[in-house]
């Protein structure tokens, strides 16, 4: 989702990179999906924890992690900016912090009846104990849709909607 979300959207805000795609798609790839390795990106896989130490070792660096590991180490680091919006609770809600994206899971409705627990699953997962503002997810991180939106979702998953883009 970075390489989407964060290289590639700032790839489409220089319109002779965005006309590369159409002329020579490997030199696009190549410029937009490559992070530099001159030492300003802190690479160091899932573990978040080397990460921030490396970052409060470097303060010039960039890491990438998630909202969750950022907020509980605001004390070490801070987030950038993007298009003048910091990361937020607020302005990942809402979507101004646009290298934040929601949360997709697919289910395969020909398992649903086949599957044990897939019925089941769409229910916890969807339950307002689960995904609220006061679910245990929330508490791990996630931060929740607001009650309209979650609770169009939940009547889509409880009648099995197909998902529409």
């Amino acid at each position: 989702a970075f390489v989407e979300l964060a290289l590639e959207g700032g790839c489409k805000s220089f319109g002779w990179i965005k006309a590369m795609k159409k002329v020579d798609k490997p030199a696009y790839k190549a410029r937009c999906h490559t992070i530099r390795e001159d030492g300003a990106f802190i690479e160091a896989g899932e573990n978040d924890n080397l990460i921030v130490n490396k970052l409060h070792a470097n303060p010039s660096a960039f890491g990438v992690f998630g909202f969750s590991f950022l907020d509980q180490n605001s004390d070490k680091v801070q987030g950038s900016k993007v298009e003048g919006f910091a990361p937020t609770f607020e302005s990942i809600a809402s979507g101004d912090y646009s290298i934040s994206r929601p949360l997709y899971f697919y289910v395969k409705k020909a398992h649903v009846g086949v599957v044990p627990g897939i019925v089941e699953y769409l229910r916890e997962f969807t339950a307002d104990s689960t995904w609220g503002d006061e679910g245990y997810l929330a508490d791990k991180g996630m931060i929740p849709l607001d009650d309209a939106k979650r609770k169009a979702i939940r009547k889509s998953v409880r009648k099995l909607q197909r998902l529409q883009l």
